[in-house]
């Protein structure tokens, strides 16, 4: 039998998710720093810096990698944080991704195949220079 969440944990949980996704840098990392784990997955994979990534914060997706956060980790349905900035189109999140070490041919779809099958042959040049 699973013992049900302390609901405080949950409450905690759902608070730094969503810093991620707004972009909270500064408090996002106070967390981290204080000991939450920098690959910190909600209930379906997706990590703290997939969810910046996704809405677009390239400075908390850097603030994150510099705190050990897996640039390539996949979420439950196999995509990266690389390949979910390719198709919301976050140029400089892309960028700092790469620069943090993410694989474009990682997950399914990869970033390579999310720039092709949306003709951004521009970042499949980038991916290239990486």
């Amino acid at each position: 039998m699973t013992e049900a969440p302390d609901p405080e944990v949950v409450e905690l949980a759902t608070k730094i998710f969503d810093l991620a996704r707004q972009g909270q840098t500064e408090a996002l990392v106070a967390y981290v720093d204080a000991g939450v784990p920098a690959n910190l997955t909600n209930d379906r994979g997706d990590s703290l810096v997939m969810l910046a990534a996704y809405h677009g914060h390239a400075g908390t997706v850097r603030a994150l990698l510099a705190r050990g956060a897996a640039a390539d980790r996949v979420n439950d349905r196999g995509q990266t944080p690389l390949a979910g900035a390719v198709f919301k189109g976050e140029e400089e999140v892309i960028k700092a991704l790469l620069e943090g070490g993410a694989d474009p041919a990682a997950g399914t779809p990869s970033a390579v195949d999310t720039a092709r099958m949306f003709g951004k042959t521009e970042l499949l040049e980038l991916f290239g220079a990486h």
